[in-house]
């Protein structure tokens, strides 16, 4: 029985190794095109895999013609809006949903869950006009716009406070709280993994948001990483050196982020119960 447990164990680590390495390639042929020739990185020989010189060119090239610095600033900016926004709404609407009872409460929110159910796309044409009619195209406020709220959210908090135990609030009405203070120094708090949870995800859905910037912003100042880069596919076609270049130093902010948040990011997501 132990042999059989151990031989099980030994199947089930080659395969999870096998998927990791799987998951590994795309990100490190990046590199390694980053750091080849046009000729190396368009070559059929599937035996060229490390380049003949580490070069530079792509690397200079495209810092040289692409304000970095801008961009991580825009693209940090729109997820900051977008984070904050996304907790605060989500926080109070799930609290609403999960824990108040009040006529029409079912039917709002299957009204959020609808919102759920449908591709997003389909909100790109009224939000564009309501950016329009507010006056904010090309700035970071549009950037920010959809995700002032978010139906993901509001139905994880909502999930979150409902698993809570009753007893706290008839506690916390017993000490004189009322609704708000019940909310804001009792429930709240106890939702801080959710949080982080629904601020991660917000954060990477934002980061890799490409639709949305391309649509309402046509200036190059207020431009993010995402729709910086799908723009270069014009201006260097098949100089793909250069377009791995970019792609590699666009990576570096999550990066960073996910190095030093990597506890904050594998708890949220296993306290969610979901995947990136």
């Amino acid at each position: 029985m132990e042999a059989k447990k151990k031989l099980v164990s030994i199947i089930i680590h080659i395969i999870l190794l096998a998927c990791s390495v799987t998951m590994l390639i795309p990100f490190l042929w990046m590199i390694l095109t980053a750091f080849k020739s046009v000729s190396e990185a368009t070559s059929v020989n599937p035996f060229i895999i490390l380049p003949t010189v580490w070069r530079r060119d792509a690397f200079d090239n495209v810092i040289k013609n692409m304000n970095f610095l801008l961009l991580y600033k825009n693209t940090l900016l729109m997820i900051a809006g977008r984070v904050l926004a996304a907790v605060l709404t989500a926080t109070m609407a799930g609290y609403a949903f999960g824990r108040l009872h009040f006529k029409g409460r079912d039917l709002m929110f299957s009204l959020v869950l609808f919102q759920m159910m449908v591709p997003g796309q389909i909100f790109i044409i009224p939000q564009y006009l309501m950016v329009s009619k507010l006056g904010i195209l090309n700035s970071t406020m549009a950037l920010v716009f959809p995700g002032l709220v978010t139906a993901f959210g509001t139905f994880l908090l909502r999930q979150a406070y409902m698993g809570l135990p009753k007893d706290l609030e008839e506690a916390a009405r017993l000490d004189g709280c009322n609704i708000g203070q019940t909310f804001l120094y009792i429930m709240a708090p106890l939702t801080k993994s959710s949080m982080v949870a629904l601020g991660i995800f917000t954060t990477v859905f934002a980061y890799k948001d490409l639709m949305w910037p391309m649509i309402v912003n046509s200036e190059n100042d207020k431009a993010t990483l995402a729709s910086a880069l799908a723009k270069m596919q014009g201006q260097y076609g098949s100089k793909f050196p250069e377009l791995m270049a970019a792609a590699l130093i666009a990576c570096i902010p999550m990066i960073i982020i996910y190095l030093f948040f990597q506890k904050q990011f594998i708890e949220g997501i296993a306290t969610s119960g979901g995947k990136l």
